[in-house]
């Protein structure tokens, strides 16, 4: 199984700017789907954006879409989220996420589509 580690979390104030990363350990993951989720205190986990099979196709959750960038660099096994103008409700802790078996165009979006998970990393946004 492939270990995936977030880095990148931290504390920061709003209209501030953060790059998550996810590196990956074990194989390969240029061909993977890959995602990134979030989850807030009290609140149940949810989809923020990710890479279709073969980094295809990108989607992002409406709340997220025009501040916050998926990428990937395959050189170093590592999947990256760019978040910039950050609110005080992006607040949550973050994980990365990878599909092992999504073989599809379209982006995976529900939870029960990946099955790699990391650990996560912190993020607060102070108003």
């Amino acid at each position: 199984q492939v270990q995936l580690a977030e880095s990148g979390g931290g504390t920061v104030q709003a209209g501030d700017s953060l790059r998550l990363s996810c590196a990956a350990v074990g194989s390969t993951i240029s061909q993977s789907a890959m995602g990134w989720f979030r989850q807030a205190p009290g609140k149940e986990r949810e989809f923020v954006a990710a890479f279709s099979w073969a980094a295809r196709n990108t989607y992002y959750a409406d709340s997220v879409k025009g501040r916050f960038t998926i990428s990937r660099d395959n050189a170093k096994n590592t999947v990256y989220l760019q978040m910039n103008s950050l609110k005080p409700e992006d607040t949550a802790v973050y994980y990365c996420a990878r599909s092992t078996y999504w073989r599809r165009a379209d982006v995976p979006t529900s939870q029960q589509n990946y099955n790699n998970w990391g650990q996560g990393t912190q993020v607060t946004v102070s108003s």
